[in-house]
């Protein structure tokens, strides 16, 4: 038997472990700077003129980083731990899908169903 380890067995098993490597740590380091640099960048200059569309756009890219910071960053996939991490993968997703359709009906409702208040009618509170 020999004891001599092929240099690419170790980042198999790197891989396989579930652990990431300093690159995968990098890029998932640049995807999620980029990933929150481009939304403030559309709210900073109004690129996008229709406050609904870019609350939309900035929701999207809120839900890729999600995505970006698991995968690279929490490191699920389906080979770690006999897909386990699939399954809190789609459970992350249906929270996120329920909190973040929450979070817009809640906010759209206040929004359509609070009515300003006039000066006057603020004048005459006690």
């Amino acid at each position: 038997m020999s004891d001599h380890v092929h240099p690419n067995e170790h980042v198999d098993d790197v891989h396989a472990s579930g652990h990431g490597t300093m690159r995968d740590y990098v890029i998932g380091f640049l995807l999620s700077v980029v990933l929150t640099a481009i939304p403030f960048w559309l709210v900073m200059t109004g690129a996008i003129t229709d406050k609904s569309t870019t609350a939309l756009v900035i929701m999207a890219f809120a839900m890729v980083q999600i995505v970006v910071h698991m995968i690279y960053f929490l490191h699920m996939n389906t080979k770690a731990e006999n897909g386990w991490t699939v399954m809190a993968l789609i459970f992350t997703i249906i929270l996120l899908v329920i909190t973040l359709s929450g979070s817009l009906w809640v906010m759209y409702h206040l929004n359509h169903n609070m009515m300003p208040m006039s000066a006057h009618e603020m004048g005459q509170l006690p």
